[in-house]
Order: structure tokens, then C-alpha cells, then sequence
């Protein structure tokens, strides 16, 4: 079939054809301006076509596709405001360096600025460089484009849309033509390990060469270390020497080797802003973590003089185990009641080999690292880029969605385990939307720990007991939203537990039940400040 050069339907058809060779999975939303597009890449059997209502939602799907893929994963909204929602997502893709492709529907240029209905400016919207194309010709402007981590390509389509589309598939010969993308490299930096250094392994972090004995701190996302340092032993390291067993040691790190992307925990942060450690960064991106501004090293491999002396070694292995050990004693102490931490504890204890996981933001991922995580056979991803409570239902879905299209032919699909808060939950319950005819999470549990509001704010200074007049107003804000009612709603089965015991039960039912399980654990938070203050009283030396 053949159209007219300027045509919509030629547009369109030429358009799905490109990105067929740079995707394999796509979210569309429903709208007129881009229907030309969305009938087109349907008609293609070798694109993965995902439905969704919203345009957030949407793109925050394709982001859990793409954070498991590292391949781009498009998203096609129509005009206007659909545009915009796209941009919470964007900004996160673009901090955490995961590839996103937004794909935006627009009328024709003359029509903008004239009042015409749905049509507003949409190049620069999303604080990207936008490729704007009109005609099949202004195609050969996306030769390159996907060599960017996030693109925004704006496709104006002129009235008929639609006319003369494949409505049913046409067998089509897949082509794909995959670019990696392009990793910045800083070149080599010289470490002598012979001094006490400390590796600080933060999200977007890898298995640095070189580095594999030196102990670490390692993020959930981050790879597992060899040598693991729990993060609740940092303020040991920041000491000059500490007494035990009737001996004194010097346990001030000397030198930080920061990698990746860093943000959880203070403690830790405060080694690499101390002046008198000497500081590292390696990075493969244009991001180098150096929030202190501090005089660092930027590289992207090491050069390795020395390793670490028996007697550093022992040193964090002594206090990493005394920490550790400190999170389980607490964990055990009835006064504390069921809080997210014992959540964290429940989720870590029952993941295996093989299994992904998804954490969500504030609270969830710090307890995650309290209790021990990374763990080796683990996938584990959070959005650390600006670490945003936006859009976290729907990055599970899409992680458990990537994660499943990794195994076909797999009988079971393998499990993914979500944990996030409740507020964090209400906040996209968009995504729990299910449409009939896009691909269906096969083997996903999302674990809500559900404290009835803003429970990390009762940590941090606000959370102090002269601000407890307007701290529930302005920062608990508990919403008494009935999570039950809402997955039965959206059609998800659910299960509510109080107990450690019988979250632990619940998370072993669904190891064998497969599907996509809600389980809200009710927790409190009122035991929250204290908790983490005697976590760090035991911890002292």
C-alpha cells in the first residue's frame, strides 16, 4: 500500500518502521493526533505494544522496561498536556541515565499559537532536544537519535489520520539496528589501597576491576561486594582510633572511593565530605557525585597500587558485623511493634536466587539496606536518579514486564517482588490499571508498608518533638485510603497482614501462586524516631 509523502499514514508507517529498528516494546495511550501512529506500530509484529490510560503511568512503565533492558522503550501520547505528564519520568531517566524514548503526537506548526484545540508548544517541553519531524524525509533526522539516553521525537500529523492504515497485521521482516549507548569515560585514576579506603558503591555503580577486596558500602542497586560493610558502621570510620577488647585501633578511613550514584545514608555521606579524607569519584556518565564540592579524582577505571592490610580487614569486618547484628537484636525487641524495617527483614528473608527486585523511595530502600541488602542472584532496581515517589507501581509493573520477556519459554515466569510505602503507593494508582490485550505481569507481589502516611518525615529533623503540632498536617498526612477496596477494584488480588509472621507467610504463598499480588502490611510509625535512634545508640563505639 502506498500513500502520499506528506500523508499522515505515510508518516506514521515510516515512523514505526524506524523505531522498530531502535525498540522492542512500546506504551501507547489512547488519543486521536497520535492514532495514526498507534495503528501502525500495532501492525508491527516485531514491537511489543503496551496500552495504558495515563501518559504518566505510561512512562513510567516504559522506564521499568528500560531500567531491566537498558535498551530504550518508547512511549506515544497525543497532544497537549498528555505531553507533559511524560516529564516526571523523563527527569528521572535522565538523572538515573536510563534510556526513555518519548514519542509526542502534534498538529501541524502553522496551527500552534492560533488557539487551535489540544495544540500548545511542544518542542522543549520536556527540557530535551526535540526532533521535529513532519514528512518521511525529516526521518533521516533519527539516524543518530538513539545514541542519546532520553530522546523526545515530536511527530505533527496532518488531517485525514488515519486514512488508508493497515487495520490487522501485515508480516513485516524484523531489522533491528540497536545502538548502545554511549558511556563517558574519564580515563584512569591511580589508587594506592595500602592506606584505609572505604569504596561507596551508590546506584548506577558496576564491578570496578581492581577494587573487588577493598570493603565496601554498598547501595541495594549497587553490585554485591565481596568484602560488605553495613552502612550503619560508617561513624566508625569517621573516628580516629576506637577502643576494644583492651586494644586501641586506628579506624579513620584515609581514602573514599566513591562509585556510581550514592544518596541514602548521611553517616556515609558525611566520610566523603569529611576534609581530611581524600576522595575519589569514578563515573561512566556526565554525572560525578560530588554534592560537597569537594577536590576529587574523576575516573572511570583504577589503577592499583598495594591492597588492603590484613589488619583494615578485620577492622570493618568487626564493625560491619557488629551493625548488622545491632538491625536483628533491634528487629527483635517487641516495643518497636510491626514497622517498615520489619517489612525490609521479611522481603530480604524470603527473595532467592533469580528473583527481581523493585524498592521504592524514602523509607522502603534505607530499610532495604539496613537489613543486609544487596544480595548476589538478586536484580535489584529503585529510582535513585532524583528518587521521586511518582510513578513507582507502574516501574514495578514494567521491571516485572522485561523481566518476564527475558524467559519466553519458561514455564513460570520468574518472580519479581516490589516493596514500597503507602504513600508512595497512593501516589500512582493509576498504574494499576489493567487493559486487556497489552502483556500482563505474570509473576509480580508488591509489598505496601502501610504506616498511614509520611513515616520517613518522622526521622529527620521535623520529626522532632517541637514541630509535632503541624507534623501530621504537613508531613504525615495520613489519608485512611482503604487498599483493600482499590485492588479489589483494579482487579488484583490482595492480602493484608500485621504480623512479621505473617508477612513472612504471605511473601512464601506467592513464591509457588505466581500472578500479581498486592499484600498490604499494616505498620505503624510512631516508634519510628526512636527505632533509629537506638539503632544507632547500639551501634556506638
Amino acid at each position: 500500500m502506498t500513500f502520499a509523502q506528506h500523508s499522515a499514514a505515510a508518516l506514521a508507517v515510516a515512523l514505526a518502521e524506524e523505531l522498530a529498528r531502535h525498540i522492542t516494546d512500546v506504551v501507547i495511550c489512547p488519543g486521536s493526533r497520535n492514532s495514526p501512529l498507534s495503528l501502525a506500530l500495532i501492525a508491527r509484529p516485531d514491537v511489543r505494544v503496551h496500552s495504558r490510560i495515563d501518559e504518566r503511568s505510561a512512562a513510567f512503565a516504559a522506564l521499568g522496561m528500560a531500567r531491566v533492558t537498558g535498551r530504550h522503550v518508547g512511549v506515544v501520547t497525543t497532544s497537549g498536556t498528555a505531553v507533559a505528564n511524560c516529564l516526571p519520568a523523563v527527569v528521572e531517566a535522565r538523572h538515573a541515565h536510563v534510556p526513555l524514548a518519548i514519542i509526542s503526537a502534534d498538529r501541524p506548526v502553522d496551527l500552534v499559537g492560533t488557539g487551535a484545540n489540544q495544540t500548545i508548544e511542544q518542542r522543549g517541553l520536556l527540557t530535551l532536544p526535540t526532533i521535529d519531524v513532519a514528512t518521511v524525509a525529516d526521518l533521516s533526522m533519527l539516524v543518530d537519535a538513539f545514541t542519546a539516553p532520553v530522546v523526545h521525537i515530536n511527530a505533527r500529523f496532518a488531517e485525514p489520520l488515519v486514512a488508508g492504515l493497515p487495520l490487522v497485521p501485515e508480516p513485516v521482516a524484523r531489522h533491528n539496528n540497536y545502538q548502545l549507548i554511549g558511556q563517558v569515560d574519564h580515563g584512569v585514576v591511580d589508587v594506592d589501597l595500602r592506606v584505609r579506603t572505604l569504596v561507596i558503591a551508590g546506584d548506577e555503580a558496576w564491578a570496578v576491576p581492581g577494587l573487588e577486596d577493598v570493603p565496601t558500602i554498598a547501595e541495594p542497586s549497587a553490585p554485591t561486594p565481596y568484602h560488605p560493610v553495613h552502612p550503619l558502621a560508617a561513624p566508625v570510620f569517621a573516628k580516629t582510633q576506637v577502643s576494644a577488647a583492651g586494644f586501641v585501633v586506628d579506624t579513620k578511613v584515609e581514602q573514599v572511593i566513591v562509585v556510581g550514584h550514592p544518596t541514602l545514608h548521611r553517616d556515609v555521606l558525611k566520610l566523603v565530605a569529611d576534609p581530611d579524607v581524600d576522595v575519589v569519584v569514578l563515573t561512566r556518565t556526565d554525572t560525578v557525585t560530588n554534592p560537597f564540592r569537594k577536590q576529587v579524582r574523576v575516573g572511570s577505571r583504577v589503577k592499583v597500587t598495594g591492597q588492603p592490610t590484613p589488619e583494615w580487614l578485620k577492622i570493618c569486618t568487626a564493625a560491619s558485623d557488629m551493625a548488622a547484628a545491632t538491625v536483628r537484636e533491634v528487629l527483635a525487641e517487641p516495643e518497636f511493634g510491626f514497622t517498615g524495617l520489619h517489612v525490609a527483614a521479611a522481603v530480604a528473608d524470603t527473595l532467592g536466587t533469580g528473583d527481581t527486585l523493585f524498592i521504592g523511595p524514602s523509607n522502603p530502600v534505607r530499610d532495604c539496606s539496613l537489613v543486609g541488602l544487596p544480595f548476589d542472584g538478586v536484580d535489584t532496581f529503585t529510582p535513585r536518579g532524583v528518587a521521586g515517589i511518582d510513578g513507582n507501581i507502574s516501574q514495578a509493573i514494567g521491571v516485572a514486564l522485561a523481566t518476564q520477556a527475558r524467559y519466553p519459554d519458561q514455564v513460570r515466569a520468574p518472580r519479581t517482588v516490589a516493596i514500597m510505602g503507602d504513600v508512595t503507593f497512593v501516589h500512582d494508582l493509576g498504574g494499576l490499571v489493567s487493559l486487556p490485550g497489552s502483556p500482563q505481569p505474570e509473576n509480580l507481589t508488591i509489598v505496601v508498608a502501610n504506616d498511614n502516611g509520611g513515616g520517613i518525615f518522622e526521622t529527620l529533623e521535623i520529626g522532632a518533638e517541637e514541630y509535632k503540632p503541624s507534623f501530621e498536617q504537613a508531613f504525615g498526612t495520613p489519608h485512611a485510603v482503604d487498599i483493600e477496596s482499590l485492588c479489589v477494584g483494579f482487579g488484583h488480588d490482595y492480602r493484608r497482614v500485621e504480623t512479621l509472621s505473617e508477612l513472612v507467610a504471605a511473601l512464601l504463598d506467592t513464591i509457588d501462586s505466581g500472578g500479581f499480588t498486592v499484600i498490604e502490611a499494616l505498620t505503624q510509625r510512631d516508634t519510628r524516631r526512636q527505632l533509629h535512634d537506638v539503632l544507632k545508640a547500639k551501634n556506638a563505639i
